[in-house]
This record gives C-alpha cells, structure tokens and sequence, in this order.
C-alpha cells in the first residue's frame, strides 16, 4: 500500500495547492465529483467536510474515493490519489481550525445550526503522477 512517504518527490509541489477535486460513489454507482480545500498535515492529505453534505455521506457508506491535485499553471501535471477514506469526529473543529490557517477562511461559515463536521483523512492505495506536457 503507497503512502504519502512514497509521493512522488517531482510532485510534492502539488501538496500546496490551493484546490483539489475530491470523488466519491453515489448509491447507485455513479461518480460524484467535488472541488474541495484540503491540507498536507502530519504527511497525510485530509479534509474538513460536513456531514449533511453528499459527498460526506458518501464516504460514510462506501468509503473508496479519488482525490486529484491539478497544477493550476500546467492543466497537462497532476497527481491522482486513489484510497479509502479514514473518517473522524471534529467536534471541536479543531482540524477545521487548521485548514482555516492555509486559507485564511472559516471553512464552516457554511454550515447550518446542528451541522457537524468530520476530519476525512485519504489512506492512498494508488498515487497516480501525470504529466502529459513532457
């Protein structure tokens, strides 16, 4: 099984950026795609998600997902993780907090009275480096 110590060392640039596109597999089998914030921390990639929303319940049910980095400045280099998702509670939004950091934004001024929020951690099985510019 890959782990973030075996990121490709010519992509770890990608691990700053600002954006990447999380997916997941709705019920019915098909692909639900997100653009999402996210954050290297501790050598691990992870994400403040919410749980009302569909992606987060996704994960909660089948918990395979995909989450590509795209190099904003060269469309043709990104890295593709592919693995199963790790889901724990930030009750205290103390992940949230930290993501709010490379921000500079409350990533729960979205949420609704009542809403909780999960810190989603990618166990990567399979990374995926592509540059079609070479």
């Amino acid at each position: 099984m890959a782990r973030m110590a075996t990121f490709p060392d010519d992509y770890r640039d990608l691990l700053d950026a600002q954006f990447a596109t999380l997916a997941t597999v709705e019920p019915d089998g098909t692909p639900q795609l997100s653009e999402i914030w996210f954050l290297h921390d501790d050598g691990e990639l992870r994400l403040s998600l919410n749980t009302a929303r569909r992606k987060t319940q996704n994960l909660m049910q089948r918990d395979q997902c995909s989450l590509m980095i795209l190099d904003i400045e060269n469309p043709f280099r990104y890295v593709e993780v592919r693995g199963r998702a790790r889901i724990e509670p930030d009750d205290d939004h103390a992940f949230a907090g930290k993501l709010h950091g490379k921000y500079n934004a409350d990533v729960a001024a979205y949420d609704q009275p009542g809403d909780k929020r999960v810190v989603v951690t990618i166990e990567p099985t399979r990374i995926r480096p592509v540059d079609m510019s070479a």
